[in-house]
């Protein structure tokens, strides 16, 4: 009979968390992301020294910090299922480079019921490299539901080995194509600003003192009346970087309404979707080391909206 009393742990704050938040203690104590930590606390789950606590208030060294464990959650399972619109750019026996389009994740997740990546290329018939956790096995990285572009997938296990370690490294070189509302200044620059959890939203990403290093790199294509096309080289990779950075600098993706761009421009331009494009992809090919890189085309939504753009500014 499998035990029901919930699992319950607790360790000491350590000297270096004086004065955190009961949130932040505990994604570094025990692992948790932020959300998830402040989910624990805003059930009750957790205690200070004996007494429940809030996920604001703050701890100090040597306290007692007692979190009941969330029970263990349902192994995510790769579904088979063919993606209307993926694209093949490039197939060979380490890799398959693929055009992702739109609303279809990277890999299964928690909570997540439409098509992914990894699904329509085992509906295709590929094998990929076993590296990596079941439910992400041969993705080494990954691109937004709400964005499209190029991916590589790791098919051999050298593969996943030496491309994990080229992010690592960050020798690949990634390059998005964004349509920002307004005009940056500079027009070309360099945005360096940590991003971490949003303070109040789950969902989306900030710029925060706490936040991880996060460096984006911009250079202007082409000005247009209301909005400017950006070629944008990520140094790092945190989650809705480009967006997250765009939207700090006053400037978000023409359609990311997650990020305050203008609900009326976006409907104009019939988007339902941030304008961003991962359009070139370049790497160190793992059989040989040989440079290698992609390039993919705008989707239909994305280019209608910039001929639109590109008109009115005539």
């Amino acid at each position: 009979m499998v035990s029901t009393v919930p699992e319950v742990r607790s360790l000491p704050v350590p000297d270096g968390l004086e004065g955190e938040r009961v949130d932040a203690a505990i994604a570094r104590m025990f692992g948790f992301s932020r959300t998830k930590a402040a989910e624990l606390a805003a059930g009750g789950k957790v205690s200070v020294d004996g007494s429940v606590a809030g996920k604001s208030e703050r701890v100090h060294g040597g306290a007692w910090l007692e979190v009941e464990m969330p029970a263990a959650a349902a192994p995510v399972r790769i579904v088979a299922e063919p993606v209307e619109g993926m694209e093949i750019v490039h197939d060979d026996d380490d890799v398959v480079v693929v055009m992702k389009p739109v609303g279809v994740a990277a890999h299964p997740s928690p909570g997540w019921t439409g098509t992914t990546v990894i699904g329509g290329l085992a509906a295709a018939g590929y094998r990929i490299s076993t590296s990596g956790a079941a439910e992400r096995q041969g993705i080494v990285h990954r691109l937004d539901v709400g964005t499209s572009g190029l991916m590589v997938v790791a098919k051999s296990e050298r593969a996943y080995t030496r491309l994990k370690q080229q992010f690592r490294d960050r020798v690949v070189d990634k390059r998005y194509h964004a349509l920002v509302q307004g005009h940056p200044d500079p027009m070309s620059g360099t945005i360096d600003a940590p991003v971490g959890r949003h303070p109040t939203h789950d969902y989306k990403w900030a710029v925060t003192a706490d936040g991880k290093p996060s460096v984006t790199h911009y250079d202007l294509i082409e000005a247009f009346r209301s909005a400017s096309l950006l070629d944008i080289k990520l140094e790092t990779g945190r989650t809705h970087q480009i967006r997250v950075h765009m939207s700090a600098h006053r400037h978000p993706c023409v359609g990311d309404l997650t990020y305050g761009a203008d609900p009326v421009m976006a409907k104009r331009l019939g988007l339902t979707r941030q304008w961003l494009h991962a359009k070139r992809l370049g790497f160190e090919h793992p059989a040989d080391g040989e440079w290698v890189e992609f390039e993919s085309d705008y989707p239909d939504d994305l280019r209608n909206a910039l001929e639109t753009v590109r008109a009115d500014s005539r």
